[in-house]
C-alpha cells in the first residue's frame, strides 16, 4: 500500500458502491421476455458481509433501477439502496450527513463518468481496474480486478487491512 494511502483509509467507515461496472461486469442479459439479469461475483457478496462484521455500513448507488438490485442488497442486509439517481455525488454527500459521517469517512467505488463526481468528492475514491480513464485518473485508488470479478472484495479487503482489522475477522471464522 501506497505510504499515503494508510491514512486515508484509516477513517473510512462507510462505502458507497455502484453496480453495473462495478458489482456486476457491466453486462446486462435479456431474456426473450424482457426479464433482466445481472451477474454478481460471490467473493463480492462476501466482502461486503465482512465489512458489516467490522460494524461498518456499505451502500449502493446506481443510476438504473432494477429489482435484481433490491433482491441482492436484501440478501446482503445492505439497507442504504439509492437507485434511479442521476447526480451520485449530492446523493453520496446525503447519505453521508444522514449518518453524521464527513465525506473523509466515506468511500466511493465507481467505474464510469456518472460515478465521476462521487469518486472524486470521497474522502477515498476508488476506480475498478476496467473503469474509464477519467475515473481511474480522479480515483485515489485503482483495484487490481475489474468490476464484477472481485474488486469490492479486494477494497474492502484492503480498507480492513490498513485499519488492522482483516486478522480478527479472519480469526473469527477460524475460531467457529
Amino acid at each position: 500500500m501506497q505510504d499515503d494511502m494508510e491514512p486515508r483509509c484509516q477513517t473510512i467507515e462507510l462505502i458507497l458502491s455502484d453496480v453495473d461496472g462495478v458489482l456486476t461486469d457491466g453486462r446486462i442479459g435479456l431474456d426473450n421476455t424482457g426479464v433482466e439479469t445481472k451477474r454478481f461475483h460471490i467473493r463480492d457478496g462476501m466482502g461486503i458481509r465482512l465489512w458489516q462484521r467490522a460494524g461498518y455500513r456499505f451502500g449502493i448507488i446506481t443510476a438504473r433501477s432494477s429489482h435484481i438490485v433490491n433482491m441482492r442488497a436484501a440478501e446482503l442486509n445492505v439497507e442504504l439502496v439509492r437507485q434511479g439517481v442521476e447526480n451520485k455525488r449530492d446523493t453520496v454527500h446525503d447519505i453521508a450527513r444522514s449518518l453524521g459521517l464527513a465525506m473523509e469517512q466515506v468511500s466511493y467505488i465507481g467505474d464510469d463518468l456518472p460515478d465521476l463526481p462521487a469518486v472524486a468528492a470521497a474522502g477515498l475514491g476508488v476506480a475498478v481496474a476496467d473503469a474509464c480513464t477519467e475515473v481511474r485518473q480522479a480515483a485515489h485508488h485503482v483495484t487490481q480486478l475489474p468490476g464484477g470479478h472481485g474488486a469490492v472484495r479486494e477494497t474492502i479487503e484492503w480498507i480492513l487491512k490498513s485499519q488492522r482489522r482483516w486478522d480478527d475477522l479472519i480469526q473469527s471464522y477460524l475460531t467457529q
